[in-house]
């Protein structure tokens, strides 16, 4: 369903899209037609497909669930080449379309939008989507804009503060790695140094996965930007900036298809 949201942008970045299954196309039909899916779902009868890609979950019990694979996404260019691969080691968790779209391809982040009119910077946060589910991993979005003349140092830097995107682990979701940019190369010639920073318009991605423990409702993620803004006469006094992000937790979507076309035990 979080794909079908996705859908046009997918379609603008020149992208097609289909998802294979273990589950008959009775089914996937039955599914499709309840949630107006527009894309094709594809169907893989005893999991053959599943199974000669190494993605079969062998921790399910024999059943009617066995066969179902470890949740991802390929990315194939025009030569049908895998050029990316997103999945992760517990089949509940997995990457949701907006965040591929906002890692992969530099696509904007299309939720919870807030601006920052910090000393030196202008901030802006933005989440991948409003409406999150347990398992989904989701990307918060901190676009930041340098004025010309301005630099903030970038992460590895010695001797110096580098920018810093906390966000702490909460019961409701766990935090990942923050994804910083390139860096650029600065001639400090007052004092003979060569530092590694960020000018302009840059971007930092982190992202969190919705944990179990979430409570459907609204939830608020807490983090903060630290800073030293610089010019070419002077570094600034070091800021550390307040953010949040709020979206809204819904239950999954566990209703079955109809009786007489389940997965039989």
């Amino acid at each position: 369903m979080e794909l079908q949201e996705n859908l046009n942008e997918i379609h603008k970045r020149g992208l097609g899209l289909a998802a294979i299954s273990y589950d008959s196309p009775a089914i996937l039909k039955s599914f499709a037609d309840r949630k107006q899916i527009a894309y094709p779902l594809l169907s893989d009868p005893g999991s053959k497909i599943i199974r000669e890609y190494g993605l079969l979950n062998q921790t399910i019990p024999q059943g009617p669930f066995f066969g179902i694979p470890y949740p991802g996404t390929y990315i194939l260019d025009r030569d049908r080449k895998v050029v990316s691969k997103y999945f992760e080691d517990d089949y509940t968790q997995r990457f949701t379309a907006a965040d591929i779209l906002i890692r992969q391809f530099g696509a904007a982040a299309g939720a919870s939008h807030a601006t920052v009119e910090a000393k030196h910077l202008r901030i802006s946060t933005s989440a991948g989507t409003a409406v999150v589910h347990t398992g989904q991993r989701i990307a918060l979005t901190v676009d930041i804009s340098a004025p010309t003349g301005v630099h903030v140092y970038a992460p590895g830097v010695s001797g110096y503060i580098p920018i810093d995107l906390q966000i702490a682990d909460a019961p409701a979701y766990s935090v990942h790695p923050g994804e910083y940019p390139a860096s650029k190369t600065m001639r400090l010639a007052a004092i003979d140094e060569t530092v590694p920073v960020y000018l302009g318009d840059f971007r930092i991605v982190r992202e969190i996965t919705i944990s179990k423990n979430a409570a459907q409702g609204e939830l608020t993620v807490q983090g903060s930007l630290r800073y030293q803004a610089c010019d070419e006469k002077q570094c600034y006094v070091p800021e550390t900036i307040p953010l949040s992000w709020t979206l809204r937790v819904e239950p999954l979507d566990r209703q079955r298809a109809p009786a007489e076309i389940q997965h039989k035990q």
